[in-house]
């Protein structure tokens, strides 16, 4: 099976279709698109496949600049501050966009800060060991990690990330305790979990898999309510314990511009990312990726934010979790 990486992802080529959008907003000058993680994660990944497929789509530069830190809010208020004229888009997912507005005390965003413009992909996190971990299966793991009573550390890609909040959850339903550790980016944070310097993780499986295809990280189970079709023989977690059946995580990655921007605009942009998940290259590529493209109109994608974020709310209360933005 060929293994994904970011440079095998730009490096295939876009298939764009021939007709227009019948929306026909073009930027007529330089654009980008920000990403609030470092390069290497599912963020900065489709950041840049939409940033080529729109360079192509409108004949003018688009740029992809990495602004990591503070659980993605760093690069989130960096198009918050920008101008409403869509030239500024954010590739943002669920945790600046959805868990955060619960989770941070001190965010100087809000909901309404930002225009939801496109859902892109889906997927679910996989919890993944270094091969030095001894468990085999989920009730190994939750044995182990009881022994190691709060010494084992899992890393994630950033504090309020999904992958920070799978780990809490986790911990919540099987009684168990570890210690996360924040990187900036899935990118930095595989780079310490193949090396052994933390133990386990909640990463994308858009990102972990091709780890997990070359054997240097160990799958247990996938987050999501049901197994996912590429790793098929991979258990979903919550089937594997009593303890678990309630748990069903899954992440998204979708592109916002500032409030203001005419809706035109936003249905144009909305109409062209539309045009990259139709694609067969595209549908081909976020499947060897592990996940699925999310289609659907700046409305639905507005919607779906909505009831992430409420969703999210209800188990960080429940959890009594509340932090400061860095």
């Amino acid at each position: 099976m060929t293994r994904f990486t970011r440079r095998t992802a730009l490096a295939l080529p876009i298939a764009i279709p021939a007709a227009a959008s019948a929306q026909e907003w073009r930027p007529g000058q330089q654009a980008r698109i920000v990403v609030p993680a470092a390069p290497g994660g599912t963020t900065d990944i489709m950041a840049r496949l939409l940033g080529q497929f729109l360079q192509a789509r409108w004949g003018t530069p688009v740029v992809v600049e990495n602004r990591s830190g503070g659980g993605g809010t760093i690069g989130t208020m960096e198009v918050v501050r920008a101008a409403a004229d869509g030239r500024h888009m954010l590739m943002g997912n669920i945790g600046p966009q959805a868990i955060g507005y619960s989770l941070f005390r001190n965010l100087q965003y809000r909901p309404d800060s930002l225009a939801p413009v496109a859902n892109v992909i889906r997927g679910p996190n996989v919890l993944v060991v270094h091969p030095s971990v001894p468990a085999r299966t989920v009730p190994e793991f939750v044995t182990w990690l009881k022994q190691q009573d709060g010494r084992a550390s899992y890393g994630t890609s950033g504090l309020g990330q999904s992958p920070h909040l799978s780990g809490v959850w986790f911990n919540q339903l099987t009684g168990t305790r570890s210690e996360a550790v924040h990187f900036r980016g899935a990118g930095p944070l595989l780079i310490d979990l193949v090396a052994g310097n933390v133990q386990f993780a909640y990463d994308n499986l858009t990102t972990a898999i091709e780890h997990i295809r070359g054997g240097r990280l160990r799958p247990l189970g996938v987050t999501s309510a049901d197994r996912s079709p590429q790793l098929p023989d991979l258990p979903a977690l919550r089937e594997t314990m009593p303890e678990l059946a309630p748990y069903d995580v899954s992440t998204w990655f979708g592109l916002f511009v500032p409030a203001g921007v005419a809706p035109e605009i936003v249905r144009s942009i909305n109409a062209d990312v539309q045009a990259l998940l139709g694609a067969p290259d595209t549908q081909a590529r976020f499947a060897q990726m592990g996940g699925v493209p999310a289609p659907g109109s700046a409305a639905d994608f507005a919607a779906f934010v909505r009831a992430e974020t409420t969703k999210w709310g209800e188990v960080i209360r429940r959890e009594g979790l509340q932090m400061d933005a860095t």
